[in-house]
Parts: structure tokens; C-alpha cells; sequence
């Protein structure tokens, strides 16, 4: 059976203000998993603009995304990096997608109904049909994975449920043209142009809580600075923010079980184990039973270890905007050549002359 060829899609919103939750929720899978994929990873413009934005600041944080990913070790010469808008393809692809989708499919969509409130009324469109160019972000590349967490698992369903109406709507025509792919879906094999991708979950799903409140996530938004650790944050900014993050006075427990009730704790456990790429039990079994007084600065210098190089080499990176701009030119074009070549076999197959 034919297959379609590997390939590795995401995106990360330029909304600015990068942070710790970021890097180990999405950036450091990133990197990871260029080192056996193709990968094509996309500061997705597009959607930030859902909602209203300053340009000059959407300029920079364009870079500065850019620059997270170039500094935490993403190759753009092997893999490539772009920023969406270069690509209209994406905008292209996505109107055929509108047409695709089904209105109740969007209504379900949770994080519409969580961003855009109790006034949906006054929600712009673009806002409610996110999830469409979400798809076709990954499917303008025939993308067969992208890496998820679990506000976005919704999102891939709903993008597989546009792929799978599009090749059945389009059977025919697909066969006709000799553009099809077999692939598996359930116990049956099917014939389509576009895949059903896969979601990339590895392990337990990263989440990066508050310093000053361990039940709310770490955020750009929380008008502490003290909550967050930011990727551009130098060595004595790291560790003064773990050094005043928000704790309990019980020492650490000596079981995992232990951490279930001490949301802050749990937090700060969890973010060495991330940054140490071992378990939380292991730990609990190096520091259960010590203070945060012994804890803390063990944390801060593995932070500081981890992120003060790629902060430094973000603002290296910030600070020559022509390299940077070079780089998101040359993936634009070479993310649009592959784009194009999706886009001509689709305008064939919806009967459209070119």
C-alpha cells in the first residue's frame, strides 16, 4: 500500500512575551523531533490576528518567535521556518475548507466559546473559523503529524473530519486524476488526497503552571512578571523568580502520591523534571524530604543551566532582524513551492481553471 510521505507540521502563535510554558510545551518537542522527521514550523501570523494587534509589536514578535526557535536549536537549513502570511496558499486553502466544513462542526469548537465569551455577537469571523485555517496550515503540506496539546486535540479532529469529507465529496474526481493515496482508516482501506493526520503525543503533556499560583497556567498575560519565566529572562532574573516562587513551608514529600494536593509544589517539581528530562518520581526520590530552602537553588541553577543560553542567543538573534528576516524569506519560498503544488492538484480537482 502506498503511503503518504512523512512529514511534521506546527505553529506557534507571535503573540509576544515567550515564556518557560512555551519551550516545554511545544519549542523543545520542536527541536526534538527534527532529528527523525521532516519538519516545516510555522509562526502562524495569520491567527494571531484574530484578534487585534499592535503591528509594530506583531512585527517583532514575528522575530522574536522566530528567534526562539533558530536559539533552541531548530536547523532552518535541513527543516524549514516561515511565518504563515508569506505563504497565501494557507488563506487559499483555507476558504476551500469554509466551504468544506459545517457550521455545527465549529460551533463545538470549545476555545471559540472560551475566547470569544459571553459576547460572541461581537467575535469576529476570523475568530470562529480559526480551527478551518488551522487545517489547512497542515494539510496544504499533506502534513501526517503534528505535535498537540491538549487545548488544540479538538482542533487536528476537526481538521481530519475536513480531510476525510473532502476525499469522499471528491472521490471520483481524485481517482480520475490519478491523485490518490491508500491509506488505513480504521479496519478498511481508503483512497484519498489528503491524510488523516496524527496527533504526536509523547509521554504526560507538559504543563507549566504559575510561580505565583500553581492552579492557573503560566501565561503572557498575568500582570506579574514574577509568574512566568520568559525566554529573553537573563541568569539573575531566572533565578530570582524560582528563588520567589510561590511555596508552601512543608518540605518535599517522599512519595508522588504527596504532590497531589500542594498545586505549587507540583509545579515546581514538574518543571525540573522537564528540564532534566527524567521523571517526577525521580525527583521526589533525589530531593523528598528536603526544603524548598534546599530545592530552590538546585531548580534555579538547572534553569539557569537550560535557558540563559538560548536567552542569550535569542537577544543575539533579535538584535540582527536582516538574518532573521532571511531565514523566514527562504523557508516562505520553500514552503510555497510545496504549497503551490497542493493548491494546483486541489484547483483540479474542485474543476477550477488555471
Amino acid at each position: 500500500m502506498s503511503q503518504f510521505t512523512p512529514l511534521v507540521f506546527s505553529g506557534v502563535q507571535p503573540t509576544g512575551n515567550l515564556h518557560l510554558g512555551n519551550y516545554l510545551g511545544a519549542i523543545r518537542k520542536f527541536v526534538a523531533l527534527q532529528a527523525t522527521n521532516n519538519c516545516i514550523y510555522c509562526v502562524v501570523d495569520l491567527h494571531a490576528i484574530t484578534v487585534p494587534q499592535d503591528p509594530k509589536e506583531l512585527s517583532r514578535s514575528i522575530r522574536e518567535v522566530t528567534a526562539a526557535f533558530l536559539a533552541s536549536g531548530i536547523d532552518p537549513k535541513k527543516h524549514i521556518v516561515f511565518n504563515q502570511s508569506r505563504v497565501p496558499q494557507h488563506a487559499e486553502l483555507a476558504w476551500i475548507f469554509n466551504c468544506i466544513a459545517r457550521m455545527g462542526w465549529l460551533s463545538r469548537m470549545t476555545q471559540f466559546k472560551e475566547k470569544a465569551g459571553k459576547d460572541r455577537e461581537n467575535a469576529s469571523v476570523g475568530l470562529f473559523a480559526y480551527p478551518t485555517l488551522m487545517a489547512a496550515d497542515i494539510l496544504v503540506y499533506r502534513g501526517t503529524h503534528v505535535p498537540v496539546g491538549d487545548d488544540q486535540k479538538q482542533h487536528l479532529e476537526l481538521a481530519r473530519d475536513i480531510a476525510q469529507k473532502f476525499n469522499n465529496d471528491f472521490s471520483d474526481r481524485i481517482a480520475e486524476l490519478g491523485l490518490g493515496v491508500e491509506m488505513a482508516v480504521g479496519d478498511t482501506t481508503v483512497n484519498g488526497y489528503f491524510p488523516l493526520t496524527e496527533p504526536i503525543i509523547e509521554g504526560s503533556a507538559t504543563r507549566v503552571m504559575s510561580l505565583r499560583d500553581g492552579l492557573k497556567k503560566m501565561s503572557k498575560s498575568d500582570p506579574s512578571d514574577l509568574s512566568r519565566i520568559n525566554l529573553t529572562d537573563d541568569a539573575d532574573t531566572i533565578a530570582k523568580k524560582i528563588r520567589k516562587a510561590k511555596t508552601d513551608i512543608e518540605p518535599l514529600p517522599s512519595e508522588e502520591e504527596g504532590l497531589e494536593a500542594r498545586p505549587e509544589a507540583d509545579n515546581l517539581v514538574g518543571i525540573y523534571a522537564a528540564l532534566a528530562d527524567i521523571s517526577r518520581a525521580q525527583v521526589i526520590r533525589d530531593f523528598g524530604g528536603q526544603q524548598f530552602s534546599q530545592f530552590k537553588p538546585a531548580l534555579a541553577d538547572l534553569a539557569v543551566a537550560k535557558l540563559a543560553p538560548i536567552a542569550d542567543e535569542m537577544r543575539r538573534l533579535v538584535g540582527d532582524p536582516a538574518h532573521i528576516d532571511a531565514v523566514l524569506k527562504d523557508g516562505g519560498e520553500r514552503a510555497g513551492a510545496i504549497a503551490e503544488k497542493t493548491m494546483g492538484d486541489v484547483r483540479d480537482i474542485l474543476g477550477m481553471l488555471r
